[in-house]
């Protein structure tokens, strides 16, 4: 695709240390990379900047607003630059830029809509923690319970959405903050867009997670109450676009 424009999207909270060495596994090819740095009390915002790469731009919330918040305003600004593809990665260095072509090959061809990579099915998810490797495949079993399809790894944030249907979507009202994967999901699959996946290696070192015990019932909460919300808002499109017009003659 001669006008293919790849951007990047890294989310980013305290992330000082492995923020420049996800910066510069970026891959040349990349178009331009959005950090949005959500409202870290340390030095995320200046660690991104010496790096040095012409294409990155660091965007600032003013406040903590969550991860979903923080994809919504990297997705809005690579919208407005002109982005074909908006790719998420991680901020903390574990997702393998050469991954990237495979993520992106769904698109490219025509397959999908959107890519989700997914990690249950490397070789080397057997270095994930057990407890995060239970809890997503029980959130993804959830998941697919209340979108109809068969997904593995709905928690994966390594992700691929073509720009067009980005446009389509009602990117605010996407829940800011962990559930936003799955709210996501949802909102795509209930308005028919196609949803792949595609196998990634997942990269841990002993990094600390954000995740806590207590976020698997959150969102799995979520799920539930989001999947009803999505399809109320379908059927009422639906119906919307369904009513007779009215008719000039009459009165």
């Amino acid at each position: 695709m001669s006008l293919e424009k790849v951007f990047v999207i890294i989310p980013a909270y305290r992330e000082e240390r492995l923020l420049p060495l996800t910066l510069r596994g970026v891959p040349d090819w990349v178009s331009g990379v959005v950090v949005v740095d959500d409202a870290s009390p340390d030095g995320t915002s200046p660690a991104a900047l010496a790096v040095g790469d012409p294409r990155v731009e660091v965007l600032r919330h003013p406040e903590n607003r969550g991860v979903g918040a923080a994809i919504v305003t990297g997705y809005e600004r690579a919208l407005a630059r002109g982005a074909t593809i908006l790719v998420v990665m991680a901020g903390d260095n574990q997702m393998d830029p050469a991954d990237l072509p495979a993520l992106l090959a769904p698109l490219r061809e025509g397959r999908a809509d959107y890519v989700k990579g997914e990690r249950l099915r490397h070789p080397e998810a057997r270095h994930m923690p057990l407890l995060r490797r239970l809890g997503t495949r029980a959130l993804a079993l959830l998941t697919s319970l209340a979108a109809g399809q068969r997904l593995t790894d709905t928690q994966c944030g390594y992700t691929a959405l073509r720009a067009e249907t980005a446009r389509s979507l009602p990117l605010p009202s996407l829940w800011p903050r962990y559930g936003y994967p799955n709210d996501l999901l949802l909102l795509l699959l209930f308005r028919g867009h196609r949803v792949a996946e595609v196998t990634v290696r997942p990269i841990y070192a002993g990094e600390a997670s954000g995740l806590r015990p207590w976020h698997f019932f959150r969102i799995a909460w979520l799920v539930v109450s989001r999947a009803r919300k999505r399809r109320r808002e379908v059927r009422q499109t639906v119906q919307s676009e369904t009513l007779p017009a009215p008719d000039p003659g009459a009165a």
